[in-house]
């Protein structure tokens, strides 16, 4: 039996070597596998930080080849199914010794002196230019004044609305912009016909994010870093998103964009300093709120009048300002910075650009902060929109940014007329309608966007098309989700995470299961269910619906 067994071994063992003999033989060949010039992979750096790095460079490439713009929204948005922590920028709320800050997060420099750039110094003759202020003047003076002594305002005292003196401020701004902007347009419009092309927008709604490297990180990242081995990415440059709320009195935009104010060449100049500041903005009176990144510019992709031209602005949060702080005029400044740049990005965005992909041409917004007696005028150049990562320090770009101190337009009403009336400030409110937008000759003004579909609408496949308007609209309307935020609650966070003294607690959260809620990616949904009478007859077995989202 023994003998049987180590000859059966015997058998396999000289059998498979016959085999592997037979089979495992090549034949020669005169032929070099060896190429003349043999490329190899591109040797990388495996650490961490690098490979972090590359992660981050192919979603901003991605983000660059979307087509259209709704699908550049999408896009920046996929990282996060609930949103990101962004710090909340209000327009008309703006925080004690916040204007270096405000420079350095948009990369602004505030001229020194208190007037409008030297451009507009050649837009007309000073002997026209006197000719139509006195045509203005009387217009002006008598419109104003009636809005402010003239006009019946019962219905409106009788709401809440007198009750609180910034609403009141308000108010009267509102109305003598509106005013004011009626009868430039129309006595203008017949010497600069531009101004029948502009478009108004009254309270439209302004929005803009962007991402910010440049700031320290933050406690809670480090911690995170060292409890995940990640040390080596302690210093890096940490993002930070930024979200900009604003609704302006009125906005007129036109088809074409203004003339810059400087050379773009001269946005490099070293001697245009901006102050940095990598204090958390919290540190500020900031708040973080987790939400969808929207850019809105007060007009759904598609419009003609894509290019802003004129906004008006409110300053009645001034007069809830301590008088302690004396700082009236670097608030009108903050609020120039944040109002210019929120505009002026949005539009970008519009025009295929994202805060990852920078402007190729430079950007111009006229601007008018008031409250129908004081009047500040701001121009402002947007040269570059690249701050994320390192870009933060090392972007050689600045925006421009210029404003007048506040002129006051009268100094009181007496018998329904306006004493000590200004003429300067109709002589800037002339210089700001008289600005002729031109056509930029031989510059691709959107060379991040497709060929034949810029936009949603251009999409010819119905059922792409509607998916994404849908899912567009509703990212943009910053609507909760159908289902609660996960939230982990204190008493948890206490007893069943720091401490562990509930070990018998069934697993039911994200928590207990030791996984982060909050990194699920905007794709990570059950599709839509498709009922069986609703199916096509050639795919009655797909149950759920296609799903469109940029890849």
């Amino acid at each position: 039996m023994l003998l049987i067994k180590v000859l059966s071994k015997l058998r396999i063992k000289y059998l498979l070597q016959a085999i592997s003999s037979r089979y495992l033989q090549t034949k020669t060949s005169n032929i070099s596998d060896v190429a003349e010039n043999p490329l190899y992979p591109p040797i990388v750096d495996i650490s961490f930080v690098a490979k972090w790095r590359r992660k981050h460079d192919l979603w901003h490439e991605q983000v660059k080849q979307v087509p259209t713009v709704e699908e550049k929204c999408l896009k920046l948005n996929m990282p996060r199914y609930w949103g990101f922590k962004c710090l909340m920028i209000n327009e008309g709320s703006v925080y004690y010794n916040e204007l270096p800050q405000a420079q350095y997060i948009t990369r602004t420099y505030i001229s020194q002196e208190s007037s409008l750039p030297v451009y507009y110094d050649n837009l007309i003759s000073t002997e026209k230019l006197n000719n139509l202020i006195e045509n203005l003047k009387e217009l002006i003076e008598q419109g104003v004044a009636f809005e402010l002594a003239g006009r019946n305002r019962t219905l409106e005292q009788k709401s809440k609305t007198y009750e609180d003196s910034r609403k009141v401020d308000d108010l009267i701004g509102t109305v003598v912009s509106k005013q004011v902007n009626r009868l430039m347009s129309s006595v203008l419009a017949q010497d600069y016909p531009h101004l029948l092309d502009v478009q108004m927008d009254y309270d439209p709604r302004i929005e803009a994010a962007w991402f910010f490297g440049g700031i320290n990180t933050t406690n809670e990242v480090k911690i995170s870093l060292k409890k995940n081995h990640c040390k080596e990415a302690l210093n890096e440059p940490i993002d930070r998103k930024f979200q900009y709320l604003g609704t302006p009195i009125l906005q007129l935009r036109h088809h074409y964009p203004l003339n810059e104010l400087i050379p773009v060449t001269e946005c490099e100049n070293p001697q245009f300093q901006v102050p940095e500041v990598k204090f958390d903005p919290r540190t500020y009176g900031k708040s973080l709120k987790r939400r969808h990144i929207t850019s809105l510019p007060g007009f759904w992709p598609g419009d003609s009048c894509e290019f802003g031209y004129i906004s008006y602005h409110k300053r009645g949060y001034l007069l809830g300002r301590s008088k302690e702080f004396n700082d009236e005029v670097d608030a009108l400044k903050t609020h120039a910075i944040f109002s210019n740049y929120g505009w002026l990005l949005s539009q970008a965005s519009h025009l295929g650009f994202s805060t990852f992909n920078d402007i190729t041409y430079p950007l111009v917004n006229q601007m008018i902060i008031t409250n129908g007696q004081y009047w500040s005028f701001s121009a402002y150049q947007l040269n570059t929109i690249l701050f994320n990562q390192s870009h933060a320090d090392k972007n050689p770009k600045r925006n421009i940014c210029w404003i007048t101190d506040p002129i006051k337009l009268y100094e009181k009403i007496e018998n329904n007329k306006l004493v000590g009336f200004n003429d300067e400030v109709i002589r800037n409110l002339i210089k700001f309608y008289i600005n002729v937008p031109h056509e930029r000759v031989g510059i691709n003004m959107k060379p991040y966007l497709g060929v034949e579909e810029q936009k949603v609408a251009d999409i010819k496949d119905d059922d792409k098309r509607i998916w994404l308007e849908k899912r567009y609209k509703h990212l943009m309307s910053s609507r909760p989700r159908h289902r609660r935020m996960p939230e982990l609650f204190l008493w948890q966070r206490i007893y069943k995470h720091m401490f562990k003294t509930r070990p018998m607690d069934k697993k039911r959260t994200h928590y207990d299961y030791g996984i982060n809620p909050f990194i699920r990616r905007l794709d990570n949904h059950c599709p839509d269910y498709i009922p069986k009478a609703l199916r096509p007859d050639d795919e009655r077995k797909v149950k759920f619906a296609k799903t469109y989202y940029p890849k």
